[in-house]
């Protein structure tokens, strides 16, 4: 049986090895942060619009679970090899395939601070893009990490927007990943504020500004 450290060696190397340098990231942002923190609400930067398929309806949903079925079979075999249980679901969420592995151990698939689990899901993805020819923007979730960070960040959002509304001062939040701050972003709006990244990768961060 494979062991936490070996899985993740696998992750870290098979990532280094084989990812394209035009595939998508975790986060699926580019974030330039002039159009990415005033329209907060889109969930991928202006340049994988441009590249995203136009298509919509049947042929975009059938798309979408083809690619889940690719990812699910990729990573059918991944588990078989590391000798891990895990079940598959595979759903279509925010027109983008989502693919989620439950199991009862899987903490090594996910890593520090989901470090494995970014590896695992550009793999996936790249599986994907060898089978079709076209980027994916698959959304690969194991043991519900990501639907747990989702929920947490929201919640910060909320709250440090009600903090500016009583105060009426801005708020600086600890520095985040895209991902992690799209999240915030579109909770400090939803809460009708708005926010700005600030500061340089990797220590940007999110400032929850007071209405005007």
């Amino acid at each position: 049986m494979s062991t936490e450290t070996d899985v993740e060696e696998t992750m870290t190397d098979a990532t280094e090895q084989e990812v394209v340098e035009d595939d998508l990231t975790e986060d699926d942002l580019t974030e330039d942060d002039a159009s990415a923190d005033e329209a907060s609400a889109d969930d991928v930067s202006e340049e994988e619009e441009a590249d995203a398929p136009s298509e919509s309806g049947d042929a975009l949903v059938d798309r979408l679970e083809r690619e889940g079925d690719i990812a699910a079979d990729y990573l059918e075999e991944l588990l078989d090899i590391a000798d891990l249980d895990g079940d598959l679901d595979m759903d279509v969420e925010a027109d983008r395939a989502a693919v989620s592995i439950v199991g009862a151990d899987l903490a090594q698939l996910v890593g520090p601070d989901g470090k494995v689990l970014e590896a695992l899901q550009e793999l996936t993805r790249l599986a994907v893009y060898r089978e079709t020819g076209e980027r994916s923007r698959l959304m690969l979730d194991i043991s519900g990490f990501r639907a747990d960070k989702r929920s947490r960040l929201t919640k910060i959002g909320e709250e440090t927007a009600a903090e500016v509304k009583a105060s009426g001062e801005p708020v600086s939040l600890e520095p985040m990943s895209p991902f992690e701050r799209k999240i915030v972003h579109d909770a400090v709006a939803a809460a009708g504020l708005r926010s700005e990244s600030e500061g340089v990768e990797p220590r940007r961060y999110v400032v929850v500004l007071p209405a005007d």
